[in-house]
């Protein structure tokens, strides 16, 4: 970290999502309610996971361990495009800029490893269904979390020692809301080319290696399904859509900012509010309104809110 010192800049330069003080107010009030859906939609689910002993299986564990990554990585940027929505003054100092990249990357990380868990689930449950609590058990899902926030701290490190002792001493406009490795690493004071290939590589070649992966594998447990009774595989369907609606709604714009960076502006601001904003906040609402258990669980959770406010 002294080697930080030696680089002039002290602060980056963050876009503005808009010009017009009609529009910042706009997006301000639109952030401002996303977030705020993020939060409830997310703790409502880790919420019902902990109170409803019916949801203590691995499926849901992992589940509620999803919903605080999502929760997470929202609040790496949402908070700050929130702020500089309301001020004219849209800056970000090096060692939160710092910060912020190695959390984005911890917790995209963390999720990549989760929703292959979540594969690796639900093909126990489909197409092992009898051996499925000896291999999912309590030790094994939280070997699974575990080894996800370690993948996720490997894969930020990984990126982020290369960048935090490059010198910046010219330009600071980062030309996004937000801060993160291939539009930092363009503002150094040096050749970056090996630099943004490790980058490149460690995000892109992954996110689109872990989609693709995951897309085979609910493929090949429908195929299997289909094998076995052609009558399940609506049902089994149905069970993995959901799954695979969030698979798609991450890995997509993961793949396009990281794969094929900015081809343009606006396309680039629109992916990255997907990842950060729309995902987060769809993910429980697909969780709950396309799963029976959540649904029964619901059920079984209102009259315990409605007692809780009569007691108080």
């Amino acid at each position: 970290m002294d080697q930080v010192n030696d680089s002039v800049i002290t602060e980056f330069v963050l876009l503005g999502l808009a010009q017009s003080l009609e529009m910042q107010f706009f997006l301000f009030l639109f952030f401002s309610l996303f977030y705020m859906g993020i939060i409830l939609g997310n703790l409502f689910i880790v919420f019902t996971v902990i109170i409803d002993s019916h949801l203590h299986s691995p499926m849901y564990v992992l589940l509620a361990n999803l919903s605080l990554i999502d929760l997470g990585l929202s609040s790496t940027t949402v908070p700050r495009i929130i702020f500089n929505l309301s001020t004219d003054y849209k800056v970000i100092s090096f060692h939160n800029c710092m910060i912020q990249m190695f959390f984005i990357h911890v917790m995209g990380g963390v999720e990549m490893v989760l929703l292959i868990a979540m594969a690796y689930d639900r093909y126990t449950a489909i197409c092992k269904p009898l051996h499925y609590l000896t291999i999912m058990n309590y030790k094994t899902c939280v070997l699974l979390v575990i080894v996800a926030w370690v993948i996720g701290v490997i894969h930020a490190v990984s990126q982020f020692v290369f960048v935090i002792n490059l010198p910046f001493c010219g330009p600071n406009n980062v030309g996004s809301f937000y801060c993160d490795f291939p539009r930092v690493i363009k503002l150094a004071c040096m050749n970056t080319y090996r630099i943004e290939f490790v980058v490149t590589a460690n995000s892109g070649f992954i996110s689109v290696g872990t989609f693709f992966f995951l897309i085979v594998s609910y493929i090949f447990i429908l195929v299997t399904v289909r094998q076995h009774s052609s009558k399940d595989l609506s049902k089994a369907f149905f069970t993995l859509s959901a799954h695979i609606i969030v698979v798609v709604l991450f890995f997509a714009p993961c793949m396009f900012l990281y794969v094929w960076p900015f081809p343009t502006k606006s396309l680039d601001e629109f992916f990255a509010i997907v990842d950060f904003v729309i995902t987060p906040l769809l993910n429980p609402a697909i969780y709950t309104l396309r799963n029976k258990d959540m649904k029964l669980a619901m059920r079984r959770l209102s009259p315990w809110v409605v007692n809780s406010r009569e007691v108080t």
